[in-house]
């Protein structure tokens, strides 16, 4: 995809890894060339994607070369990321980690635990920052660190100083971020609660950003009341609203009635013991509360309840609701994760060892990104030209295919128009009660649409040939 999100495409992958620079022009044609047959077959694995068995061992050999490294492969999404960035005035940064799970693969080398002992599963940490736009439209991942956690470690993290734990990583994300953001850009950045939820992340984010981040901890306070749900337990209510709750796990989709309090209030520093070492003067933090609480929920249903800190002014109801509408935001990480584990069967493959899974990875973590966006363009430009997604060859098989017909139309699609096509080669059924098609059709529907037009390809080639 360009840079520019108004101007066509000609090949994805030359577009999103332009400036790749693997120290060998072979291996950077291997990577192109490997980042469009992945992505044609998202579905597949190197295997099967792969044309041939020359074209599967060339696979495999990249995956096990010691010259490339994940940081090298993503280098360019990185700036491409940057680059779409130019189109918003507000994008938000939203920080997450997932687990890759390798358990049923006993003979890949070098994983660790992603559980409780007595669970035994091994595998990957990942953790990732992806930037969306104020629409939701994914722009892509500004920052990917994937490691393996050390078994023989028996130490509380709580002991350990805070450069050595896993937390860490949320505050490295926090910097790396900071350094690639342009100025001319406002960016929220966005954590859910648990591992975010670290005073020294809140520290070095008000330093320069603006953060909206779901609180873990009931926290101290420099207040009348002495913690943050004591605070927000005596603070009036400021409005209430409806809120659409989708279908998760065994809960079918839902109407929340919810309440919003806000108050504004004065971080205090956690104590830190003499036997831990960190006996740092840490400062006091000033932040705002927005409440999001469900008094009534169904029977048997947990009730929602967010208690989002920020740095950002609130001092209306209508700012509390905008800061709840930058939080929903987390939510597209969770989906960007479901596509690359789902999407891309990225937990399937069999590379045997640690150092070939993150290069392998890391390529799949760009052509999962491509994929949610390719499901989200509709919603954010669905009148521009379909070449925005589609090379002219995609778009022309794509119409032929779905309309049965050899006669091409006359105006060039649109996006809305032929992101529906694709969803119904994946099965959509576009009917008005299905609503808009959703990622799993979508790349379904792209792996079909990629056979088809590398047909109609060929088809035209040897036509050519043909002509007298």
């Amino acid at each position: 995809m360009s840079s520019d999100r108004h101007t066509p495409v000609a090949s994805w992958s030359r577009q999103e890894f332009s400036g790749l620079d693997l120290g060998d022009t072979r291996l950077d044609e291997r990577l192109l060339s490997l980042a469009d047959v992945l992505a044609a077959h998202p579905t597949s694995g190197i295997n099967a994607a792969c044309e041939d068995w020359a074209a599967t061992k060339a696979a495999y050999r990249f995956f096990d070369n010691p010259k490339v490294s994940a940081d090298q492969v993503l280098a360019p999404h990185f700036q491409r990321t940057v680059e779409r960035m130019r189109d918003h005035q507000r994008v938000f940064a939203i920080q997450d980690t997932t687990y890759l799970d390798y358990t049923d693969h006993p003979s890949t080398q070098g994983l660790g635990p992603i559980s409780t002992k007595s669970q035994g599963r091994q595998g990957l940490v990942k953790h990732t920052t992806l930037v969306v736009s104020a629409s939701g439209l994914p722009l892509g991942c500004l920052t990917d660190q994937v490691w393996v956690r050390d078994a023989s470690d028996k130490t509380d993290s709580k002991l350990k100083p805070l450069q050595e734990r896993e937390s860490y990583k949320w505050i490295e994300a926090l910097s790396q971020t900071q350094t690639r953001i342009r100025e001319d850009v406002e960016v929220i950045i966005v954590c859910d609660r648990e591992v975010s939820d670290i005073y020294e992340f809140f520290i070095e984010v008000s330093k320069k950003t603006p953060f909206v981040i779901r609180a873990a901890q009931n926290r101290r306070i420099q207040d009348t009341y002495d913690t943050l749900k004591t605070l927000m337990n005596h603070s009036p209510l400021a409005g209430e609203f409806t809120l659409e709750v989708p279908a998760r796990q065994q809960q079918p989709k839902r109407q929340a009635d919810l309440q919003v309090y806000f108050a504004q209030t004065t971080l205090s520093p956690p104590y830190r013991s003499q036997v831990r070492g960190q006996t740092e003067n840490l400062p006091t933090i000033d932040v705002y509360l927005v409440w999001v609480v469900e008094p009534h929920p169904p029977d048997g249903i947990p009730p929602i309840e967010w208690l989002l800190l920020t740095n950002v002014k609130v001092s209306t109801y209508s700012e509390a609701r905008q800061r709840i509408h930058w939080y929903t935001h987390r939510w597209h990480v969770e989906v960007y994760f479901k596509v690359l584990k789902s999407g891309t069967k990225v937990e399937h493959t069999r590379l045997q060892t640690k150092d070939r899974l993150l290069r392998y990875i890391a390529l799949m973590s760009v052509i999962a990104w491509r994929l949610y966006w390719m499901t989200l363009l509709n919603r954010d430009i669905p009148t521009a030209d379909c070449t925005h997604a589609l090379t002219e060859n995609e778009w022309k098989a794509l119409y032929m295919i779905t309309h049965k017909t050899h006669t091409l139309p006359t105006q060039t699609p649109t996006v809305a128009q032929v992101v529906g096509w694709i969803a119904k080669l994946g099965g959509f059924l576009g009917r008005k009660s299905d609503g808009t098609p959703g990622v799993t059709v979508l790349w379904r529907g792209w792996q079909r649409l990629t056979d088809i037009s590398n047909t109609f390809a060929l088809f035209q080639e040897t036509s050519k040939n043909l002509t007298p």
